[in-house]
């Protein structure tokens, strides 16, 4: 029976990427690792096929089996962490090792650390000058933002290393710079990945994949649902020679899914929901304010995160306590005492009130139980009730989220089904 090893041997790909992780900190959740996300999104842009991704800890063993047999199976072999002046950062010497190659000091090096470190006329630290060693006949990868640079080394055929510091920024303005051009250079990139990514909220992930099935056995490009709370994403990527290429690939598809799917889908690729409402007030000259009792300003947030959004945005309301929904809104005491704070005439009357005060042209409001407490038989956690008033109407719903949910959830659910409902109002007297 063939050992790991011997079979990663015999069955090596003949091209292809892995991503190997190093730190410990990674492997005890003291921090996320978005390093691996960011580098497999610009493997596929550069068309570079990437197989696997290892996260190993600041131990040396470990670390040397995790380079042999991913040596043994892939054509390069992209590490973040463990570069540094401290006695955890073990990767270069470590891949050196597994090589049986010595370290050599690099003058180079030594001189912007010491610009970097200002420390030009004194000695480095030990632990500083480690930073210089690299194995022989490596290339060096710049780091102009951090001490510890990479390297790329190709320490036997058909296998390259490039290495990468932990940190996010210095990462990425080292890959941008320096690697990438490398790799396109060195004819790594064979052919490119695009991908084009559908927004959609009102519709669940099963039920938009019943009315795209035929779509998702597509081989390229390809079309593949996912799901967060309150948001259903289409993906559609495309592999070709260029852009120009991927691009004719994509169009038709995503033209089809949007016909099929009609107002459910509300972005494409980084565009928000808040972002859309903001462009259709824009254009029409119109104004926005909100009354908001459950969500804590989470619209009013969500609105202020564009830039110039005061042109549309006045301000709002966070009536948490029955007696700001008084006396700031106008909510008459006898309606909150009737039908209670969660309900539609309060919503109602809260929406006016805040369209009044602000004298806005749309008033958004909101009241709900976010839980985990408040709930009854009649009205339970995740009841909550929603109103538009628009120039023309006045719209109230209600929507049952369900006590199963995190309050953070029901809050977040809550967001956006307002702005998403916002968005088909004012579509609607467009």
């Amino acid at each position: 029976m063939k050992t790991f090893k011997e079979a990663s041997i015999n069955n090596k790909n003949q091209f292809g990427a892995e991503i190997l992780c190093i730190g410990s900190e990674i492997l005890l959740g003291n921090i996320v690792n978005t390093n691996s996300q960011w580098i497999a999104e610009q493997l596929a842009i550069l068309g570079i096929p990437h197989f696997r991704q290892t996260v190993i800890g600041d131990n040396s063993d470990r670390l040397k089996e995790a380079i042999l047999e991913a040596s043994n199976r892939s054509e390069i072999l992209i590490t973040t962490g463990g570069l540094g002046p401290t006695p955890d950062d073990i990767t270069t010497k470590v891949i050196a090792d597994t090589f049986n190659t010595p370290l050599e000091e690099r003058n180079d090096i030594l001189i912007d650390l010491k610009n970097k470190l200002r420390n030009k006329d004194s000695k480095l630290s030990e632990s500083q000058k480690k930073q210089s060693l690299v194995p022989k006949g490596s290339k060096i990868i710049k780091n102009y933002s951090g001490t510890a640079p990479g390297i790329i080394w190709s320490p036997k055929n058909d296998f390259t290393i490039l290495t990468f510091p932990g940190v996010p920024s210095e990462l990425k303005e080292m890959w941008i710079n320096q690697a990438a051009k490398w790799l396109i250079n060195n004819n790594f990139s064979k052919k490119i990945i695009s991908s084009k990514v559908l927004h959609f909220t009102g519709i669940s992930e099963s039920s938009l994949a019943d009315k795209i099935t035929h779509l998702l056995k597509e081989k390229n490009p390809t079309v593949a649902t996912y799901a967060s709370t309150g948001e259903v994403k289409v993906r559609i990527t495309a592999k070709g020679d260029n852009s120009e290429e991927t691009n004719k690939l994509i169009q038709p598809i995503e033209k089809e899914i949007t016909q099929i799917t009609g107002l459910k889908c509300f972005g494409v690729d980084n565009e928000t929901l808040e972002e859309l409402v903001f462009k259709l007030l824009l254009k029409r000259k119109e104004t926005i304010a909100v009354a908001e009792s459950c969500t804590g300003g989470g619209i009013g947030s969500k609105l202020t995160k564009i830039p110039g959004s005061s042109k549309i945005f006045y301000g709002g309301v966070i009536a948490y306590n029955n007696s700001i929904k008084e006396r700031i809104l106008g909510v008459p005491e006898e309606i909150i005492n009737t039908y209670g704070a969660v309900s539609k005439p309060v919503v109602e009357s809260m929406a006016q009130g805040v369209q009044k005060k602000f004298k806005v042209n749309w008033a958004i409001s909101v009241s709900g139980i976010a839980g985990p407490n408040g709930g009854s038989k009649l009205k339970p956690v995740g009841l909550v009730n929603f109103c538009i008033k628009s120039p023309k109407t006045l719209i109230s719903w209600e929507e049952r989220f369900g006590s199963n949910k995190t309050r953070e959830d029901i809050q977040k659910l809550s967001v956006l089904n307002a702005l998403d409902r916002l968005r088909l109002s004012i579509l609607m007297e467009s």
